[in-house]
């Protein structure tokens, strides 16, 4: 997670105003979107972009996405993948726009 964390995260200069961070979820990992609010930009807003839940009997990863009903959808193009890494390459290139917009 810390290598692809580097390669998506805002350069330095720009951190403070959009970031992302990730935090262990039970069986899975979370990536987040990281901003201050608009309104208010002492108020920091962390939005779920993406979550990967891992299946111990069968040993797969499901990748999730977050739809604008706020709850999560599993991602029917791959919903179901071998590695962690192979979840993070398809978020990478995010083919159906569902991870980033």
């Amino acid at each position: 997670m810390d290598a692809f964390m580097e390669r998506r995260r805002s350069p330095g200069q720009v951190r403070n105003r959009l970031d992302f961070a990730w935090h262990l979820e039970g069986q899975g990992v979370v990536l987040r979107e990281v901003r201050p609010l608009m309104d208010d930009p002492s108020k920091i807003l962390e939005n779920p972009v993406f979550k990967a839940t891992f299946v111990r009997k069968p040993g797969r990863w499901k990748p999730y996405w977050r739809r604008t009903d706020l709850k999560w959808h599993r991602h029917d193009p791959n919903p179901e993948l071998a590695s962690l890494e192979s979840v993070l390459s398809v978020v990478k290139h995010n083919e159906y726009a569902g991870f980033f917009g």
